[in-house]
């Protein structure tokens, strides 16, 4: 088990369901993503992240006003992204947006970063889909520079380059806390080592095992480094009720409402309720009464990763 082990929750703002069995507006599911970050703080949660997506499946496309709008009511959790998709942004802008919900909570933002499951930004930003790899490579050099330097001198293939340029406001104190989002990809892993960020696994399907080569080999590459590894957070969606059977019911319809809409789009068969229990037993998903879900993580934290800040 880790020596530190933190708990925190995220959201993508989901569209849900409300009480009279209607659908939610995106402005109100933004206000409820508010009240759950205020009450996450209340509980004694110690991070809340808010995902970036552009869709109408969900409703958070500004994680950092949301953000912003929790940190004002809030004292001690700290607030990240859950991912911010840097490919299709501004390295500058992200930094001045995250550097000011720092100011604005009195140190508590921080900010994970990725290349996000979804491609609409990349059209809806005039991002060329050809140079996936390569925007989000230029952009995090330039975000790690920015990090690290008061006055950043740059040059890379994406954007004009810069000398000795400050960006404002700054972090005040230490280096603001930046995370690398990854899904799966050895070469991401290897990527955030060498950029020396704390790593953060997605696991969102399939059995969290299988992820353990990730977390060996991102030690791996620190240790060729010869210095310590950083600490990795763990991604799984999940679901609580009073008892394991409500929780399974109440999450099963709208699970396979989102599977198969974002299924049809890539491909995917319809998902099945054996296919569902079967993430719930042995997967991804942490779904049930609170002390099956407690379990659930503990035990994710040990097949998936020997250092782990979920």
């Amino acid at each position: 088990m880790p020596q530190n082990f933190e708990f925190g929750l995220d959201t993508f703002g989901d569209i849900t369901i409300g009480p009279d069995g209607q659908m939610r507006s995106h402005g109100q599911v933004i206000r409820d993503v508010i009240d759950e970050g205020v009450l996450a703080d209340e509980l004694g949660i110690d991070a809340f992240g808010v995902g970036e997506h552009h869709r109408p499946d969900f409703s958070v496309s500004a994680p950092e006003v949301v953000l912003a709008a929790i940190a004002g009511r809030t004292r001690r959790i700290r607030l990240g992204s859950a991912v911010t998709v840097l490919s299709s942004d501004d390295p500058i802008r992200v930094f001045e947006r995250f550097s000011t919900l720092n100011a604005a909570s009195n140190g508590r933002a921080e900010v994970t970063l990725g290349r996000g499951s979804f491609i609409e930004s990349f059209p809806l930003f005039g991002y060329d889909l050809s140079q996936y790899e390569v925007l989000f490579e230029d952009k995090l050099d330039l975000f790690a520079a920015l990090i690290r330097s008061d006055a950043v001198t740059w040059q890379g293939q994406t954007r004009p380059p810069l000398k000795n340029q400050r960006v404002f406001p700054p972090i005040d104190g230490a280096p603001l806390r930046t995370w690398i989002g990854v899904g799966g990809s050895p070469e991401s892993v290897v990527r955030a080592a060498r950029y020396e960020l704390p790593l953060a696994l997605a696991i969102i399907g399939g059995d969290p095992a299988r992820f353990r080569p990730y977390v060996d080999l991102y030690h791996g590459a620190f240790a060729q480094l010869g210095k310590p590894a950083l600490p990795i957070a763990v991604h799984s969606p999940g679901y609580i009720a009073d008892t394991d059977a409500q929780a399974r019911e109440e999450y099963w319809q709208g699970y396979k409402v989102m599977h198969d809409r974002i299924g049809a789009e890539r491909g995917w068969p319809p998902m099945a309720r054996s296919s569902f229990e079967q993430e719930v037993e042995r997967g991804a998903l942490h779904v049930g009464a609170p002390e099956t879900v407690a379990r659930k993580i503990v035990k994710t934290a040990k097949r998936s990763a020997s250092c782990a800040s979920i």
